[in-house]
């Protein structure tokens, strides 16, 4: 039977649940058990794919095609393991099954009501991983040992409160089966010189006023927390002080599973289920890989071509880029670059450049001259997704002379193509769509490399399967004149015949993907794209 892991949070926002989910999730594969995490949002939207990254930072992307909270980014890169659409949950998802349920007549002659209905469907789908027919498609056709869930948002939330009640419930059904995990805050007064507690205390009153009294606490602290003050935060909160944990500000969030592990961590989470402790596990190859990123001295400078000047807007692509600097010795120096207002100073200090992924026509220009810039100056370029697109649209405009040249997306309306090179088109089975949200292509598709080309020389095969979030596509109409002149397609879709890569013939490191290459990084076998960029750029 499956255990289950509920990871709440309270005072305030951003305290860092996904990071300690994966982190128990971690600890706790390295005993030898099969875990998976989850995470339930609290908001309506059916999910975060429409939501602007000023917003809600970066939209990832599950291998079968759904869009998800970054967090589960976090998870696959500390864990290895593959989520799918239901390790991602909404309120809106959840209450467009009731209200399916309830137009089909499955609940005929009752009343809906958020208890038990809406509850007994966040129940369902919390459960619903332990079900190993779940998702055979997707590899899940087994059982897991643990399920950890994340619950978004705040305690004390209005629109927390039905996951809550559907925690109370489950831990009552399942007595020692589940622990509720809950992380707080303990601010530091700089005033007074004090640690404060009494918003801990809040939090955890505000917990059991829903019914749940939390088994392990982890407080979020900027400094250190000594014995006398975990002891006073177990006595207010009935937790047991082998189960006050601090999580102290660490220099990466990769050091979070060590200094969980050191404190015993995953060890008070078995004792806590009935299960037999054993010996502390080796985080060997973990270790490792903090090893090398304390003693890199070297610094690689990397440029973020772009229009959302926030950090987890592109949050797996700047992960991709740490862990391919770490194993080469080097430290990675991220500078964003607006791609509204370009400034070249800024692109000749990097020694790559990516040019990142987008949608609207916002902030384009910008990404094409970082494109040409780069591509004269030798400079090494990744371009994703609309940065692909774009290092298409600045080659038809200055190598080809199509000074017209631009994508569909972009196209006024009305126009046609007469005189207008649109390089970049929609793709077919778009035309039809006229919903927004869910719509584009979504999820892993296989990609064949061609021979002799620089990627399959990267890759080290023929054959790769790589995750995708796009409308528009390479118009395949002019593929002959760009390869007479040097960008050719090196990677296409062997079904669809889509181009899904493009590089630069003689160019240093010149390569466009239709994919997001980011999502498949982690920290323990880093992306060998990023892994060959970044090799490159510190050559130059």
């Amino acid at each position: 039977m499956s255990k289950y892991i509920f990871v709440t949070g309270g005072v305030v926002s951003s305290l860092g649940k996904g990071i300690i989910s994966a982190s128990i999730g971690k600890l706790l594969q390295k005993r030898g058990y099969k875990i998976t995490i989850q995470k339930f949002d609290p908001y309506i939207n059916i999910d975060p794919g429409t939501l602007n990254p000023y917003e809600h930072g970066e939209c990832y992307v599950t291998a079968d095609g759904m869009e998800t909270d970054l967090d589960l980014g976090h998870y696959e890169r500390f864990t290895g393991i593959q989520t799918t659409r239901h390790n991602s949950q909404t309120t809106g998802r959840i209450y467009q099954a009731v209200i399916d349920k309830e137009r089909r007549g499955d609940y005929l002659g009752h009343t809906i009501q958020v208890v038990p209905h809406i509850t007994d469907e966040i129940k369902r789908r919390i459960q619903q991983l332990a079900n190993p027919s779940v998702d055979d498609k997707m590899g899940m056709g087994e059982s897991y040992d643990f399920i950890i869930t994340e619950i978004g948002g705040t305690i004390g939330d209005m629109e927390s409160a039905p996951f809550l009640e559907a925690i109370r419930q489950l831990k009552w059904q399942l007595g020692k089966d589940a622990v509720c995990v809950h992380l707080t805050y303990v601010p530091y007064l700089k005033a007074a010189c004090e640690l404060k507690t009494k918003p801990t205390q809040h939090s955890v009153k505000e917990l059991q006023s829903a019914g749940i009294q939390p088994d392990i606490l982890v407080l979020r602290t900027e400094k250190h927390l000594d014995d006398h003050l975990r002891a006073k935060v177990a006595g207010f909160c009935n937790v047991d002080l082998e189960c006050i944990i601090q999580s102290e500000d660490l220099p990466s969030i990769y050091e979070v599973p060590v200094n969980m592990q050191k404190q015993g961590l995953d060890a008070v989470i078995l004792r806590k289920m009935g299960i037999p402790v054993g010996e502390t596990p080796d985080l060997g190859e973990w270790n490792h890989f903090l090893e090398l990123r304390r003693n890199a001295k070297d610094v690689v400078r990397i440029g973020l071509v772009g229009k959302y000047d926030l950090q987890d807007a592109y949050k797996s692509i700047m992960e991709s880029l740490s862990h391919a600097a770490t194993y080469h010795h080097r430290k990675v120096s991220i500078s964003f670059i607006p791609s509204e207002h370009l400034d070249k100073d800024m692109l000749e200090a990097q020694d790559g450049l990516v040019v990142c992924p987008g949608f609207g026509q916002r902030g384009t220009e910008g990404k094409i001259l970082a494109a040409q810039y780069a591509r004269e100056h030798d400079l090494p370029c990744l371009g994703i997704c609309l940065g692909m697109q774009m290092m298409v649209i600045e080659f038809a405009r200055n190598v080809l002379g199509w000074k017209e040249a631009k994508s569909r997306e972009f196209a006024n309306e009305g126009e046609t193509e007469d005189g207008v090179p649109f390089v970049i088109d929609l793709m077919e089975e778009q035309k039809c769509v006229s919903q927004m949200g869910g719509t584009m292509r979504l999820g892993a598709y296989d990609c064949q490399l061609a021979d002799g080309s620089h990627a399959a020389a990267i890759y080290g095969k023929r054959l790769i399967s790589e995750r995708h979030r796009h409308r528009y596509e390479f118009n395949n109409a002019f593929l002959g004149a760009f390869e007479a002149r040097g960008l050719v397609c090196s990677g296409r879709n062997p079904d669809a015949q889509l181009v899904e890569i493009v590089e630069m013939k003689g160019h240093r490191w010149y390569i466009g993907t239709q994919f997001h290459p980011e999502y498949q990084s982690t920290v323990l076998h880093p992306h060998p794209l990023f892994m060959d960029f970044i090799k490159t750029a510190i050559g130059k």
